[in-house]
């Protein structure tokens, strides 16, 4: 995997259900390295850390592959890459692959993938509609965030380098089939409560949709 962009954010005021909202999602191309630290992006925004920053959610990365996909449903949309509000858009990331827990050295950074992304209403103002919430969860091309176990700078034409892969662990299309498709996967229900790199708020989600009881 190789990384072909940096993305920072500026904060942007927008009206939301007759609020005025900050967000950080416009994230844009830059021509310089970034610094993943352990909770954000330095001299990124992250503006509602609720949903968004922290150890668990430090960094997100989106697969330039990805867009041809979104350019054919959104024509009119002006697009760049940090269009998913990305931090890293990266060439050759496949979520069907990439398992929860897996450990990359990028730049002068190491980082585990911690956890596929779940949109909000944010991204569907980014695209102008929240029908954008459904096609994204309904594609299974979420992109995934990372934990910073080594922060660094990270640029352009950086790649991720496997240095330890969490293989009894769950794919991030995998989580995300767990969390929203109505079909039960529970053999990897089981392996991903069972994982120590899923994080604890993705466990509460698939008790809550499973329960804590599997059928034999």
């Amino acid at each position: 995997m190789k990384v072909i962009s940096t993305n920072i954010g500026e904060p942007k005021t927008i009206s939301w259900r007759g609020n005025q909202v900050k967000t950080g999602i416009y994230k844009y191309p830059v021509d310089t390295s970034i610094f993943l630290d352990k909770e954000d992006v330095k001299n990124d925004h992250v503006i509602d850390r609720k949903v968004h920053g922290g150890v668990d959610k430090a960094c997100y990365l989106y697969a330039a592959e990805h867009y041809p996909y979104w350019k054919e449903k959104y024509p009119d949309l002006t697009w760049d890459y940090g269009m998913f509000g990305e931090n890293l858009t990266i060439l050759g990331l496949d979520e069907r692959i990439i398992n929860i827990g897996n450990i990359y050295k990028v730049g002068d950074a190491i980082v585990q993938v911690s956890q596929p992304r779940r949109p909000c209403f944010k991204l569907g103002i980014r695209f102008g509609t929240q029908a954008i919430l459904k096609q994204f969860i309904e594609a299974l091309i979420p992109g995934m965030y990372l934990r910073v176990l080594t922060p660094g700078y990270v640029k352009a034409s950086d790649t991720l380098v496997l240095q330890e892969e969490n293989t009894k662990g769950v794919s991030i299309r995998e989580m995300y089939l767990l969390l929203y498709d109505q079909t039960p996967h529970y053999e990897v229900a089981k392996k991903a409560l069972d994982d120590p790199y899923i994080t604890v708020s993705n466990k509460a989600a698939i008790l809550g949709k499973y329960g804590s009881t599997f059928p034999e």
